[in-house]
């Protein structure tokens, strides 16, 4: 820890529990930040959805639930009408909470994809730090223009997120996300290729899948599913022996299946502002082959073991592939790949220096504990 124990509010994502196995790579962020704070002995306060870990139940922190419809089609990219008319109102209670409490709270580290509390962020009295996980909301931008940028900091995940929110007019500091290596332990490589994250379009597994084919490899899939009629319509039809879905793993679970594996694909069909695969991989000894879109290439750049091919090029993934697979059980290079990814994304690096802004931005205040 840096200096004295700070009081931080942390708002999450509304959409899915901050609890393991993560709902994807959103989530297990903003779960590792809390751990992480936590450690180090800072008091954490987590507004997120219920059956978060952290988040006393029945509290004013506690976020419902998403209520789709029984006959809705849901996708990780669309809400439910309650999300406006149920999620949002909490949120602002949450943070009306914290406002009316701004003595006893230090810094608001924000991760919510709702601009509400950009919105709010000049009425609270208390430090905001937003974290741009995604490609430009113009919500987020329209709130930021109409608060004038009073009360709020920005970080981008990646130097290409902040490109694209900078752009936009919303300046911010890369800190690119960190994972921790005492959970992404190195592997002895093996046979097969692994794909593992969200199974949606967007990540389009089944890409891989045809990489997988090309070279006569076996593949795992491992992740949960966000979009049901992607999983059933495209993805399934290419499951057989050689090709496995797994399902949603935990963290320490994906970490052995990875470790056990010749080579990662990252297959994302769009800008992945970050992309936490692949340091996920990487940290596990694995070598990583993706597609160089959005902020990857900036963790390529970082590593050693990773290499990328043009977006949606499945014939120069293989190719990639290829090439690299006889690195894949050699435990010299396995150790080499993991011991750069520890050095540039390390957890407690990240941790380190989100302490640093969060007390450069604090006040001098007694700790205190914030009431449920």
């Amino acid at each position: 820890m840096t200096g004295r124990p700070l009081r931080i509010a942390v708002i999450a994502p509304l959409r899915f529990p901050i609890r393991r196995p993560h709902a994807g790579g959103l989530e297990a962020a903003v779960w590792s930040e809390v751990e992480a704070l936590r450690a180090r002995g800072h008091e954490v306060t987590v507004v997120a959805v219920t059956g978060s870990d952290h988040v006393e139940p029945g509290s004013v922190w506690e976020m419902p639930e998403l209520g789709w419809d029984a006959d809705a089609v849901r996708t990780d990219k669309t809400y439910p009408p309650a999300y406006e008319t149920l999620s949002v109102p909490k949120l602002r209670r949450a943070l009306e909470t914290l406002g009316s409490r701004a003595a006893d709270v230090d810094v608001i580290s924000n991760h919510c994809l709702h601009a509400l509390p950009l919105q709010m962020a000049p009425q609270l009295d208390v430090p905001m730090v937003t974290t741009l996980h995604t490609p430009v909301d113009d919500d987020f931008v329209r709130a930021h223009r109409a608060a004038a940028g009073r009360g709020s900091t920005f970080l981008s995940v990646s130097e290409h997120t902040r490109r694209e929110w900078q752009h936009a007019g919303v300046a911010s500091t890369l800190l690119a996300n960190g994972v921790d290596p005492r959970v992404w332990t190195i592997g002895p490589g093996g046979d097969d290729l692994v794909w593992f994250g969200r199974i949606v379009p967007e990540k389009a597994p089944h890409l891989a899948v045809a990489v997988a084919r090309a070279l006569g490899r076996r593949l795992t899939i491992a992740g949960r599913v966000g979009d049901r009629a992607y999983a059933d319509e495209v993805l399934a039809p290419l499951l057989d022996d050689d090709v496995t879905l797994v399902g949603e793993l935990t963290p320490r679970e994906l970490a052995v299946l990875v470790g056990r594996s010749a080579v990662a694909l990252a297959t994302p069909a769009w800008a992945e502002p970050f992309g936490l695969v692949g340091p996920e991989a990487l940290m596990c000894g694995t070598p990583v082959v993706g597609f160089a879109v959005g902020g990857v290439p900036e963790i390529a750049a970082a590593s050693i073991g990773m290499r990328l091919v043009g977006a949606g090029d499945v014939a120069a993934m293989a190719d990639a592939v290829e090439a690299m697979w006889g690195h894949g059980r050699d435990p010299h290079f396995r150790r080499a790949v993991r011991a750069r990814a520890v050095d540039r994304f390390s957890l407690d690096a990240r941790t380190t220096a989100l302490e640093e802004i969060f007390a450069s931005l604090s006040t001098e205040a007694a700790p205190a504990e914030l009431p449920a």
